[in-house]
């Protein structure tokens, strides 16, 4: 697996405060942590359609960003900011929810399909499929007609703390994919969720 050098992490989610505690803000979740541990703070960039931050992780500085396009949109903010940044799609980590995948897991990817995750599937559309994905599980309803109703609610108290759980693992993981040690960020952050898994 080619070295890393993430300049980019979008966290994906839906604007408005009816959607702000819904599992689908599952990466506004993660990018507000992020830029909670940093001395920054989000700037409105109507071109970007985004709010974007610019932040240092040990070493390294990277934007961090949240669409403010609705989530099937979702690829007409990303794009507009790697246009703007010249940024290739390797250099950016799209941070987002995963029905697949029960609360208290996390994992990286890098590249595949979209699961049928509509704002991951708006980002392909726009940039191609070669970008990285941090996969925050929310767990599935147990039946694909009650999806949707499932992604705009807001999990349980038990479900929620889960779910930050499995943010600040992630967080903790996130160094060593800055430093593209991909393989070690993966070791590190699926076993630690493996318990979640079963």
């Amino acid at each position: 697996m080619a070295a890393v050098a993430l300049k980019l992490i979008v966290g994906l989610g839906n604007p408005g405060v009816q959607y702000l505690r819904t599992r689908h803000n599952a990466g506004w979740w993660f990018v507000d942590a992020l830029l909670a541990q940093q001395q920054a703070a989000w700037r409105h960039e109507p071109q970007q359609q985004a709010d974007l931050a610019r932040v240092r992780i040990e070493e390294l500085e990277l934007w961090l960003a949240k669409p403010m396009t609705f989530m099937n949109r979702s690829g007409a903010a990303v794009s507009a900011i790697a246009r703007f940044y010249r940024l290739t799609p390797q250099e950016i980590l799209v941070v987002h929810d995963d029905i697949d995948l029960p609360p208290g897991t996390a994992r990286f990817k890098h590249g595949g399909g979209h699961g049928g995750h509509n704002g991951v599937r708006d980002v392909m559309a726009h940039i191609g499929g070669e970008f990285w994905r941090a996969r925050l599980g929310v767990g599935h309803p147990g039946a694909r007609d009650l999806v949707l109703d499932a992604v705009l609610d807001r999990p349980t108290a038990g479900e929620q703390a889960l779910i930050d759980q499995a943010i600040q693992r992630t967080l903790q993981a996130l160094p060593e994919l800055l430093r593209g040690n991909a393989q070690r960020a993966m070791n590190r952050l699926h076993s630690e969720g493996d318990e979640f898994a079963d």
